[in-house]
């Protein structure tokens, strides 16, 4: 008696395990975005996947590879970061400044090739795909005159980023 129960116990969980979970819908009938959770011990391990991802798209288009510059860094977290307080992405910060003065401000000696941003609840390599897809923010990507890069994001509470990357010579 206690085989046969252990048996059926066995037999259903391995049915439970069969369902199917079906995503919840908005009022538009789409399937409602996942949040993307980035803990701080992913930090450098979302850069270096978007540097290698950059990089990768750059090497296909037959340009030079970039490389991480920490003042377009620092001017990427705090356009991110500004962008969130705003809550609303664009390229001018919150006090009127430009990208050329958010990189001039961290000390940047070189020159702005461009700036992109995203409001978005995707991940990195989804919001990149984007990028890519617009020929506007593709251009800066795969500029030939970059040659550095800086990528920062500022996620809140309920899970939304605010992505900027900034490309430089």
């Amino acid at each position: 008696m206690v085989r046969i129960l252990g048996l059926l116990f066995v037999a259903v969980l391995a049915l439970s395990a069969c369902t199917t979970v079906q995503p919840q819908l908005g009022t538009d009938g789409k399937p409602l975005p996942k949040v993307y959770r980035i803990r701080s011990g992913d930090v450098s391990k979302i850069q270096f996947r978007m540097l290698d991802s950059v990089n990768t798209l750059r090497q296909a288009a037959g340009q030079s590879p970039v490389q991480f510059d920490s003042q377009l860094n620092a001017a990427a977290a705090t356009h991110s970061r500004d962008m969130s307080n705003q809550n609303r992405p664009w390229h001018f910060g919150s006090d009127g400044s430009s990208p050329i003065d958010r990189v001039r401000r961290v000390g940047y000696s070189g020159n702005l090739v461009g700036e992109n941003i995203s409001e978005t609840y995707e991940n990195e390599v989804e919001t990149l795909a984007a990028w890519m897809d617009q020929s506007d923010t593709r251009r800066v990507i795969l500029s030939p005159q970059a040659n550095k890069m800086g990528f920062a994001w500022s996620q809140e509470e309920n899970g939304k980023l605010w992505w900027t990357l900034v490309m430089g010579e």
